[in-house]
């Protein structure tokens, strides 16, 4: 392979991508119950839960979060080796939390603690732990079943329905809180709200961060003791105040998938965008061999990359995300590409340059690892036409937070050809979209100045 040193990262390959740094003596899983006035069916469950994770032949603790010390079930939590904890702050996202800062284990699974969630689904979850970072047990996937009143079902699903397609996700049942996670995953989400919407907030993260995501079928019960701790007005709210603050962080360019699902934008302007740029690039470095794609993001074109190809990026996350495609990943960055000297006969930047200082290597480099006689695809808003102008003003307008707010340099289609051609390249093709972005493709000689 054209790399220099141990530098390769073949991203694409592995799963997990992080490897959970714990202790020799951490438990295999760790479960967290929250439980705020659950002692009754806590004496009812903990039995079954230990048998059940018992019976993986794995070591895991359980962990029951409450609001304050009780005393109800102790003789049941020593019996089935428990530990109680204390919550820290106010709310189900609170108890939820607590948990997570508590748990040692590799995975960390959370469940309900009112009998609704069946054990005997942890090892369904448990059996499918490599397939996905997160794993929810789902009630409204093929399989899943939610016993519960028609009002409550209604607006369970209604809320599920706009978070998931609103949000762009992909989750069916985006509102249990039946999980098991990697404890890598949770390690870099950060804080979580008090309330209910902690469980949204959780995922709309973790895709942020370019981690996956899979539902296994369950069937919800009622509740056999007692009420629940969930009020539908104030749940409601809770959730609709979060919908809006999660759908600007959703849309923003801080989301892993960001490129990919602007693929597919609800905005017309953004979708043309997107598709036109996969046509011409893809038919630029088609029959070209493989292919350098430099700061790749998340974008489909990654997916069309021909055998042998590799996707760089900065960002980490946004590897993490491009896991779904064939291509080899990189985690480097353009001013350093971590590869020998005409290494790649096509190397492809696009949409990067003008996000870096005019002054960065990041040019030079390209021309570094490209083989003489190879193919340059280059792509970046041509500032010498109106066009381009009012279209940046207009994305900003309708994608606010997107690349357009990020571009610091800016170039002109004869300012490009006029570098290329000096350097010793020749120019063989330009591609525009709305006469705003640029894609040029050049030829490097087999002799050419640095």
């Amino acid at each position: 392979m054209p790399l220099s040193g141990n530098v390769w990262q073949s991203l694409a390959q592995s799963r997990p991508l992080l490897t959970p740094s714990v202790e020799v003596s951490a438990p295999d899983l760790s479960v967290v119950l929250p439980a705020k006035g659950e002692g009754p069916n806590l004496r009812q469950l903990l039995p079954e839960l230990r048998q059940v994770v018992d019976a993986l032949g794995i070591e895991a603790e359980i962990l029951v979060v409450v609001d304050a010390p009780d005393d109800s079930y102790a003789d049941v939590a020593q019996h089935t080796r428990t530990r109680s904890i204390v919550q820290t702050a106010k709310g189900y996202g609170g108890a939820v939390a607590s948990g997570f800062r508590a748990a040692r284990g590799q995975w960390v699974l959370t469940m309900d603690a009112d009998l609704s969630h069946r054990p005997t689904v942890v090892a369904d979850l448990w059996a499918k732990r490599l397939e996905a970072d997160i794993l929810i047990a789902s009630r409204y996937v093929a399989g899943g079943q939610a016993r519960m009143p028609a009002s409550r079902l209604l607006l369970s699903r209604t809320l599920n329905a706009v978070f998931s397609r609103g949000l762009g996700l992909g989750v069916r049942d985006m509102s249990s809180g039946f999980r098991l996670y990697r404890a890598s995953v949770l390690a870099s989400l950060g804080d979580l709200p008090t309330n209910f919407d902690a469980v949204q907030t959780l995922l709309v993260r973790a895709y942020a961060e370019g981690f996956s995501v899979a539902e296994v079928p369950f069937t919800y019960e009622p509740r056999v003791h007692g009420r629940s701790n969930a009020r539908v007005l104030r749940f409601g709210i809770d959730y609709l105040r979060t919908f809006g603050r999660l759908w600007a962080f959703r849309n923003s360019i801080a989301c892993a998938d960001y490129d990919a699902r602007a693929h597919d934008s609800a905005i017309p302007l953004q979708r043309y965008w997107q598709r036109s740029r996969h046509k011409y690039v893809t038919e630029l470095i088609d029959g070209e061999g493989p292919v350098l794609d430099v700061g790749c993001g998340s974008s489909r074109i990654i997916a069309a990359l021909p055998p042998g190809s590799v996707a760089v990026d900065v960002l980490f996350r946004k590897l993490r995300y491009a896991r779904r495609f064939s291509s080899r990943l990189a985690h480097a960055s353009g001013f350093q590409l971590p590869f020998r000297d005409e290494s790649f006969p096509c190397v492809l930047c696009s949409q990067v340059i003008e996000h870096v200082p005019k002054e960065s290597p990041i040019l030079a480099e390209l021309v570094r690892v490209l083989k003489p006689g190879g193919r340059l695809v280059l792509g970046t808003p041509d500032y010498a036409n109106w066009e381009w102008v009012v279209t940046e003003k207009l994305y900003g307008m309708f994608a606010p937070g997107a690349y357009a707010d990020e571009h610091i340099a800016h170039y002109t289609r004869a300012e490009l050809i006029d570098r290329f051609e000096r350097a010793g390249f020749t120019h063989e093709a330009t591609r525009y979209i709305l006469r705003g972005e640029l894609i040029l493709a050049f030829r490097k000689g087999q002799s050419h100045a640095s």
